[in-house]
């Protein structure tokens, strides 16, 4: 886990580094052994193809977060595929089946706390008030935080074997289920759950989408990403209609992941990350930016 100085964004200042809090495992299927790598400062020599990109790159995720806050608590602000989110003085992240818990009272040198087994398949994690719920490709587990260092397990929704971010807000969370390579049989639907007695979450409505991924709300909007199909905004103030309440359909936005902010709506696709305003109308609004993240391959 690395912490940055980001006070003066033109000189961004390394502070820490929390070593061996990761680990990352791979099954051979030609040696039939697991190996486990673990990470360390190298330094490489990278061959370059004739177009000048590298042959060979790894894969990664960044997620940008603001501080947003409700009374006297500070919450992370992320997109509903995060695996790593901020609740007042704490950090967690996820990886495959772990809740990790850092301890952050002293931003520039974070602690590691503790792990904390959850389940196989998990995605994504969210903040809620004292909660955090948890996206799996089985299910959504909700957790207490109100004790930020060691959070505990209230209940798990299961769901049929999806891909599966979530957010929530107020009462209700909202789930979106999709096929793909990873996912097995999954469905590509939007569910929503009443989470006001969290021990005891229960589905309420279930809507069919094309192949939905991120989702976010805003006032009485919900957005939805549909991969390379576009950008689905919904009124969801009947939680029972949603699906009949299609306000805009984008087809020419590759989305991904959707972060709605107080100013502006920011989308990631495999074309870059877009940042749009906010409209009067049920469309997006103008165009703010574009970053170009065209893949390389």
């Amino acid at each position: 886990l690395l912490a940055f100085d980001i006070s003066n964004p033109k000189q961004v200042k390394f502070k820490n580094r929390v070593k061996d809090v990761f680990t990352k495992y791979y099954y051979s299927a030609n040696t039939n052994l697991i190996y486990a790598y673990k990470d360390t400062i190298i330094t490489y020599t990278q061959t370059k193809g004739t177009n000048g990109r590298p042959e060979m790159f790894a894969n990664g995720s960044v997620f940008a977060f603001n501080s947003s806050s409700s009374g006297n608590k500070t919450y992370g602000i992320g997109g509903s595929t995060a695996r790593f989110t901020l609740q007042n003085s704490s950090l967690y992240t996820v990886d495959q089946s772990q809740l990790k818990v850092f301890n952050l009272e002293n931003a520039e040198k974070p602690v590691y706390i503790k792990d904390i087994a959850i389940g196989f398949g998990i995605e994504t994690i969210f903040p809620y008030q004292d909660k955090l719920f948890i996206g799996s490709t089985t299910g959504m587990h909700i957790y207490d935080a109100s004790n930020p260092l060691s959070p505990t397990k209230l209940s798990t929704y299961s769901h049929v074997t999806s891909c599966d971010p979530v957010i929530v807000e107020g009462d209700y969370a909202y789930v979106t289920l999709r096929s793909g390579t990873t996912c097995n049989q999954g469905i590509n639907v939007l569910e929503v759950l009443n989470i006001a007695d969290p021990r005891n979450p229960k589905l309420i409505s279930q809507f069919s989408m094309i192949n939905p991924r991120g989702l976010a709300t805003k006032d009485e909007k919900l957005f939805i990403c549909e991969g390379a199909n576009g950008f689905k905004t919904f009124d969801k103030s009947n939680v029972l209609k949603i699906g009949e309440n299609l306000l805009s359909f984008n087809k020419s936005v590759k989305s991904t992941d959707v972060i709605a902010g107080p100013k502006s709506i920011i989308i990631t696709g495999d074309d870059g990350i877009y940042q749009y305003g906010y409209s009067n109308s049920n469309a997006l609004g103008k165009l703010l930016s574009h970053i170009n993240l065209t893949p390389m391959f």
